[in-house]
């Protein structure tokens, strides 16, 4: 039956020729012995899959699969190819049709129906891999947008077809013109490319914290140094894919040098000095720091141009790195040394000055966070007051004297205590007024 779509879009016309082409081969399939023949091996090589594949998933899930409480590379590598199974089944369907191919083609000269048997097989074996094993949200978006669709166009045998309409097909962009296929070739490529190198940058991240030999300082350092050769390469091997001539890119490479040394000096500086902090070790993550316009706060992060400290108020400080190195910086945990605070206090000019500091150094030395090392709680008089007699004990704790950790208020509770069970006074300022000439009299 033939219909007269002259009048109708170029676009309809071509789908109804598709559709004619379709069905002619259809019916010459149906009417044909060869392709009875090859429908009948393409029916005994999935029987035979079945068979296959229920004899053989058993055991290879038995010989793969790791013990439950195994740990390493190995061990990892095992339990990722024990997700393959359920792969098995189409892919032995596909080899088994192409075995009855290569026999079909051999003897009748022809295997188009068997032949695409075998590019269903192959178009099932993606979904299933699309749908069942991947789980990444990437991956599973990459596969049900693009490597699905290529599987069809495979199935259908049109593949070629297409790659050479959208090659042909130019999008100009002023006087550059690029194929569309190297568009969609670019996006594709990139899209893993950077996809990769994100991966892994994660994974020898991982390897590098878990070096505890190394300095964090230089985790970090040679944590960004990989990261940034890895997304480098991704973006030469992706400029190489798109068909990009690498060698045009010098001009414009010498003019970002040009504006990067005239227009973003302070940026060259910040990313030059954030290098140098990380050999250098001057301050690293998880220092307690203060910098010489006043600013406090540990440093919870480490860019290229600036560091973060959060204060114990939970503000959040950009500082950049060119300010660690040109101006002075005092680091106070230096990744975890003690530190040194006191606490002052006063006793009545009654009390007996010689009893105070044992007391007060046996009373400091209870509290649990008190060191011994480098030094002792050390009770020290420090002068004399117009109300009382100053002293200052000083003691020494890992860690600061703020945010989560009082350390000055609880060994003040502790002197307070020590004293009050001595009995010894603690002065409140005083005042001796003297009148000259006596009092006024008041008339009456």
């Amino acid at each position: 039956m033939e219909f007269d779509l002259s009048s109708q879009p170029e676009i309809i016309q071509q789908a109804y020729g598709y559709a004619v082409q379709g069905w002619e081969r259809a019916l010459s399939w149906l009417l044909s012995p060869e392709a009875w023949a090859q429908f009948g091996l393409l029916v005994l090589s999935y029987l035979l899959a079945v068979l296959a594949a229920r004899r053989l998933r058993p055991v290879l899930a038995s010989r793969v699969s790791p013990a439950k409480d195994s740990k390493g590379y190995l061990a990892d590598t095992r339990r990722f190819a024990v997700l393959f199974l359920p792969l098995l089944l189409p892919l032995l369907a596909y080899g088994f049709t192409a075995i009855g191919e290569t026999l079909v083609r051999s003897l009748f000269d022809s295997g188009v129906v068997i032949a695409f048997g075998k590019r269903v097989f192959l178009f099932l074996a993606v979904r299933r891999l699309v749908r069942d094993i991947v789980h990444d949200p990437f991956l599973k978006m990459l596969g049900r947008y693009v490597l699905l669709p290529i599987a069809a166009l495979y199935m259908f045998d049109v593949l070629d077809d297409v790659l050479a309409a959208l090659t042909a097909l130019k999008v100009s962009f002023g006087n550059i013109s690029i194929s569309v296929m190297a568009l969609i070739r670019g996006a594709i490529a990139g899209s893993i490319l950077f996809w990769l190198g994100g991966w892994s940058t994660r994974q020898t991240s991982q390897f590098i914290d878990a070096q505890e030999h190394m300095r964090p300082s230089i985790r970090q350092l040679v944590g960004k140094t990989i990261e940034f050769a890895i997304f480098a390469t991704a973006f030469l091997l992706l400029l190489n894919i798109m068909g990009i001539n690498l060698g045009a890119l010098a001009v414009l490479g010498g003019a970002i040098g040009v504006g990067l040394g005239f227009g973003l000096q302070k940026i060259a500086s910040n990313f030059i000095s954030g290098v140098i902090l990380l050999v250098e070790g001057q301050a690293t993550v998880g220092d307690f720091v203060e910098l010489d316009g006043g600013e406090k706060g540990t440093i919870v992060k480490m860019m290229a141009r600036a560091a973060i400290l959060e204060t114990f108020d939970g503000r959040w400080i950009v500082v950049p790195n060119e300010d660690f190195i040109t101006t002075r910086v005092t680091n106070y945990s230096d990744s975890g040394s003690a530190n040194r605070f006191e606490a002052p206090f006063s006793v009545s000019y009654d009390t007996d000055i010689n009893m105070v500091p044992a007391l007060v150094e046996a009373a400091v030395a209870k509290h649990p966070e008190v060191l011994n090392e480098p030094y002792p709680p050390d009770c020290e008089l420090r002068g004399f007051g117009d109300s009382g007699i100053d002293f200052a004990v000083e003691f020494w704790v890992n860690g600061l004297d703020d945010g989560p950790n009082k350390y000055t208020s609880d060994v003040l509770f502790l002197v307070w205590n020590a004293l009050k069970d001595a009995g010894i006074e603690i002065p409140y300022p005083q005042r001796v007024v003297e009148i000259k000439g006596g009092f006024p009299q008041v008339g009456a």
